[in-house]
């Protein structure tokens, strides 16, 4: 039967988290002169003390890593967190950003393909036929740019960066949960980027921010990372990685609404073409199927679970199939 209440619930923290890290837009442009490393040290670490604040308030319960655990959790801070931001920053001196944003994208078609092999599911039809409709109204918002090889480089490392934040966090968000996930992966960048900045930038260097600079740098860090984070892979848990990609795309949709708001300027034609199509793909990748309830509640059961008795066989056979 249709559940289509249950998964619009699995997705909203998804889409919230989105929206708040396209109204980081604006902000993030106030750090464009602060040094890099950091501030983005700075920002991780209080974003550390603020979740585990907000754990403590709500009992989420923190799990201690073990194992290759430590390497998945790494994996995000080293790719998602560090070498993103170096990808982003170093790619803008040989591209215009707007290259940079085209590749990040194209994050729902890696997403879509490889989130569901990780998960041990095949990928869904509806999730491969949205994918490059979103993304294709991404790059109409964002526009397009000039560049040379380098920028092309980098622009696809940090697609790459991009699409590993989410991915690295697949094997280990059923034991760690949103809250654990975002705890560790944050603190071990926050511990990284300190030692960047320390060697590259000077331990002084945080005296160099202004107070406009800190204030941006508490918006990025208790909006756009503690409670982002955790919506976010709280709807990628919830609603796998393939369907949680599409929603990336209401990054640049909330990035042009702040734009508009803020008085950068009304959106071009092509612009608002881009919006279309962007909805466009997230209704038809986003919309409830026909799956049985308690599959549409926990997705990740066909992950983990021993194939159901033959009974259940029986009456899935009955119902659409993904």
């Amino acid at each position: 039967m249709k559940t289509p209440t249950a998964s619009f619930a699995q997705l909203l923290p998804g889409m919230v988290g989105m929206a708040l890290v396209g109204s980081s837009v604006t902000v993030s442009h106030t750090l464009v002169d602060a040094p890099l490393f950091t501030t983005q040290a700075v920002r991780y670490a209080a974003a550390t003390v603020i979740l585990l604040v907000m754990a403590r308030l709500t009992g989420a319960r923190l799990l201690r890593p073990r194992g290759r655990e430590w390497l998945w959790l790494a994996g995000i801070a080293v790719t998602g967190l560090v070498l993103f931001n170096v990808a982003v920053v170093r790619g803008v001196a040989h591209a215009e950003p707007a290259v940079i944003a085209v590749a990040v994208a194209c994050v729902p078609v890696v997403l879509g393909v490889a989130g569901p092999f990780l998960e041990r599911r095949r990928p869904s039809r509806q999730v491969l036929w949205a994918a490059p409709v979103v993304m294709a109204g991404a790059v109409l918002v964002e526009g397009t740019g000039r560049t040379d090889a380098v920028g092309v480089a980098w622009a696809v490392l940090a697609l790459g960066c991009e699409a590993a934040f989410t991915l690295c966090a697949v094997p280990v968000l059923r034991r760690h949960s949103p809250w654990g996930v975002s705890v560790h992966a944050i603190w071990l960048a926050a511990v990284m980027l300190a030692a960047l900045g320390a060697m590259r930038e000077g331990p002084s260097a945080v005296g160099e921010l202004t107070g406009s600079q800190w204030a941006a740098v508490g918006y990025l860090a208790l909006l756009v990372t503690a409670v982002a984070f955790v919506l976010w892979y709280s709807t990628v848990r919830a609603a796998g990685s393939g369907r949680a990609g599409l929603l990336t795309g209401i990054a640049p949709l909330a990035a042009a609404a702040v734009g508009a708001v803020t008085g950068s300027g009304t959106p071009s034609p092509s612009v608002w073409l881009g919006i279309a199509v962007l909805i466009l793909g997230l209704i038809g990748g986003l919309r409830p199927r026909d799956v049985p309830a308690e599959e549409a509640t926990d997705p990740s059961r066909s992950a983990t679970a021993g194939p159901p008795p033959p009974s259940a066989r029986r009456r899935r056979s009955t119902s659409a199939r993904r």
